[in-house]
């Protein structure tokens, strides 16, 4: 169990790491996140551009789930936002959605799985 001062110490740690400068991400968003990728001795940036289906909320540890669909094929990624891997997030698009999480959308095929667009 861990006493206050600790507690406070592992607070001010995570202070550090968290980025400041994200961008508010919802469930249903379209985003582009760049992958930094180590090949070798060198290092370049992938893009990652999918769905936004699941989000879990806990301060450095906060996750979203990032669903494409690649030649037929759904692939989901889970992403640390606050990671020194995530070189950038863009929201590229807003969906109307009334879900918290939209598991629902790997049951569903080709146009069945577009979700409404959300103008702000």
């Amino acid at each position: 169990m861990l006493n206050l001062d600790n507690q406070k110490a592992i607070d001010n740690l995570h202070k550090n790491f968290i980025k400041p400068n994200l961008p508010k991400i919802q469930i249903g968003d379209t985003v582009k996140l760049g992958v930094k990728i180590i090949e070798g001795n060198k290092e370049r940036v992938q893009f990652y551009e999918g769905t936004v289906i699941a989000k879990k909320n806990s301060s450095i540890n906060t996750t979203i789930t990032v669903r494409k669909v690649l030649q037929g094929i759904g692939i989901e990624r889970i992403f640390l936002i606050h990671s020194p891997k995530i070189a950038s997030i863009e929201v590229l698009r807003h969906s109307k959605v009334r879900r918290s999480k939209l598991y629902y959308l790997r049951n569903l095929r080709g146009k069945a799985s577009r979700l409404k667009q959300r103008f702000e």
